[in-house]
C-alpha cells in the first residue's frame, strides 16, 4: 500500500514525465504506411487553420481538396497526420461523390507547435498534400502536470 508520504516524495518525478511524441520521421513512415509508399503530389489541397493558436485543446480546421466530385472524379479520402502529437495520425475520412464537395471540418489538440499534413486520394489513385506549420501557444496532451 503506497503512503501519502511516498506519493509526496514521487511528485518530483512525475513532474519530469513528458507525453510521448511522434517525431517528424514517425509522421513520414505514417504518411507512407497509409499511402502505400505512393507519389504524392503537392497541390489541389487546401488546410485552413490558424497559424498562431492559443490553446492547443480544441483546435478548427478545414481540409478542401480541388475536385469537381462527380462519380468519375472524386475525393475517396482525406487524412490529417502530425510530427509532435503523441501518435502522427490525427484523423482518416472516407468520401463518396454524395459529399458533394471535397472537404472535412473538426477539432484537433496539439501538442505543440508543430508541422500538419493533410493527404487526399482521388478515385483515380493520385494523391495529393498539404503541409502548414503552426505555432501552439498553450498546448494540449499534456501529462504529468502535478495538480
Amino acid at each position: 500500500m503506497t503512503t501519502r508520504r511516498q506519493l509526496l516524495a514521487a511528485l518530483p518525478l512525475l513532474a519530469l514525465i513528458r507525453p510521448a511524441q511522434a517525431t517528424p520521421a514517425e509522421m513520414t513512415a505514417a504518411i507512407a504506411a497509409y499511402t502505400n509508399n505512393a507519389s504524392i503530389q503537392r497541390a489541389r489541397v487546401t488546410i485552413d487553420i490558424a497559424q498562431l493558436i492559443d490553446n492547443g485543446n480544441a483546435v478548427p480546421i478545414t481540409v478542401r481538396v480541388d475536385s469537381p466530385m462527380t462519380e468519375q472524379s472524386h475525393v475517396t479520402d482525406i487524412a490529417i497526420f502530425n510530427e509532435k502529437n503523441p501518435l502522427p495520425d490525427v484523423v482518416r475520412f472516407k468520401l463518396t461523390p454524395l459529399a458533394g464537395k471535397p472537404e472535412i471540418s473538426t477539432r484537433i489538440r496539439l501538442a505543440t507547435s508543430q508541422t500538419l499534413t493533410a493527404i487526399a486520394r482521388t478515385s483515380d489513385g493520385q494523391w495529393w498534400q498539404q503541409t502548414v506549420d503552426v505555432i501552439v501557444a498553450l498546448a494540449a496532451c499534456v501529462e504529468g502536470e502535478a495538480v
